[in-house]
């Protein structure tokens, strides 16, 4: 595995209208594809005299986020500038047409599996387009689906992943992280949630309780435990070790979101591997860091 670190050398003095610039809109087309009675939808920036056949990148936002938020924006910006052709998608979470972070108020009935599948919907619409030669990048939780699809699903058409922050997870954190978000033990309301999923009532609605990063919501009971059961495939290193494409990890050194990240990858050993640290940057690369994040990307598609 290389190990990079990357130290931003530009001036980190950023004015506001700097910080500005780094989120304007894009001129994206936004493209629709149904499924199951949803439509799902994605900014689509082809570069300029590019086709879907000179290659293009997917990319995925993080947990109850979307494909318009500042980090998903500045890549597709500065991808597009660098004449690199990005679809950013929206996953679902069961919500006809999504736009936006998730509302905390809405019911919530999505599952954290169900993003595999809708990355295969969108990479099969990327190659019914024509593209042949596909990179995937998800950033955060995005990117331990995309490494869970890139691992469980192999492509011809898919030739390299990338994987921004993407979360480490031990049997005991879950248990841990809610007792630090809620001051709660997370024990009693998922064995509520199991007991209503093995009865066959996976589908009722727990209210008034704290999920993910929304205090007193309403959830199904199935999605509790979807998203607060351990499973070694939400380890975002393990599941790196049965990736056998090319494949780029970046973390920021200054993420306090995925702290151990750095420890795990180095223990990793595999020639297709290469890891970056970016100086200075933390979990959403804001402002010239996402120049230094695509800076690694670039080289990474270059080489």
């Amino acid at each position: 595995m290389l190990n990079l670190l990357i130290q931003s050398t530009r001036n980190l003095v950023v004015f506001t209208v700097i910080t500005m610039c780094s989120v304007l809109p894009l001129s994206a087309e936004e493209v629709s594809i149904s499924h199951e009675k949803l439509t799902l939808n994605a900014n689509l920036n082809l570069a300029k005299n590019k086709s879907f056949k000179d290659g293009i990148m997917l990319l995925l936002h993080g947990t109850l986020a979307h494909k318009d938020m500042e980090i998903m924006t500045s890549l597709q910006k500065i991808l597009l500038e660098r004449n690199i052709s990005n679809l950013a998608i929206n996953l679902s979470l069961a919500q006809n047409n999504r736009h936006g972070m998730y509302d905390c108020a809405t019911p919530h009935n999505h599952l954290d599996s169900n993003a595999e599948t809708e990355i295969a919907l969108w990479v099969n619409w990327l190659k019914k387009q024509g593209a042949d030669r596909i990179t995937l990048l998800g950033h955060s939780r995005g990117g331990n689906q995309i490494a869970r699809y890139v691992a469980n699903t192999p492509s011809t058409a898919i030739t390299g992943t990338v994987l921004v922050s993407p979360p480490t997870k031990m049997p005991e954190d879950l248990a841990k992280s809610y007792l630090k978000s809620y001051q709660k033990s997370l024990a009693p309301y998922l064995e509520k949630a199991k007991a209503l999923v093995a009865s066959g009532a996976g589908d009722s609605l727990m209210k008034h309780i704290d999920f993910i990063y929304c205090p007193d919501a309403t959830v199904s009971a199935l999605s509790f435990v979807d998203y607060n059961t351990y499973t070694p495939k939400r380890d975002t290193p393990t599941v790196v070790k049965k990736i056998t494409l090319p494949l780029l990890v970046v973390v920021g050194t200054k993420d306090t979101t995925v702290p151990h990240l750095a420890k795990a990858m180095a223990k990793i050993k595999q020639n297709n591997v290469t890891f970056v640290e970016v100086e200075g940057a933390d979990h959403f690369f804001l402002d010239f860091y996402a120049e230094d994040l695509v800076d690694a990307i670039e080289a990474f598609l270059n080489n």
